[in-house]
């Protein structure tokens, strides 16, 4: 298993300091992050955890998983590693030159 996971469905009001609060209870973390957008610096609804171990990301998964915070279900599950996404510099809009 893996000690880092996916925390979603998240309330736009939760921020780090209330993850780590609530994964606090089922071990040490190392770490909490609600994910934010770049521009607005609102929630995207989701962040990630790191656990000390792989047992205590379980108990966290086996505890909090569809338990509510702030009013919402959270998903907690074992995040997975990031997709590479497709296209590049190929995809369109301005490529330099004269208007």
């Amino acid at each position: 298993m893996n000690n880092r996971l996916y925390v979603g469905n998240l309330a736009y009001s939760v921020r780090d300091e209330a993850l780590l609060e609530q994964f606090s209870q089922y071990g040490t973390v190392n770490s909490a992050k609600v994910m934010m957008e770049r521009d607005t610096g609102r929630s995207k609804g989701f962040g990630f955890i790191e656990m000390a171990s792989d047992a205590e990301a379980q108990k966290a998964i086996d505890g909090l998983n569809g338990q509510p915070l702030d009013g919402r279900a959270l998903t907690v599950n074992v995040a997975r590693p990031m997709e590479a996404r497709s296209g590049g510099a190929d995809r369109g809009g301005y490529r330099g030159g004269r208007y």
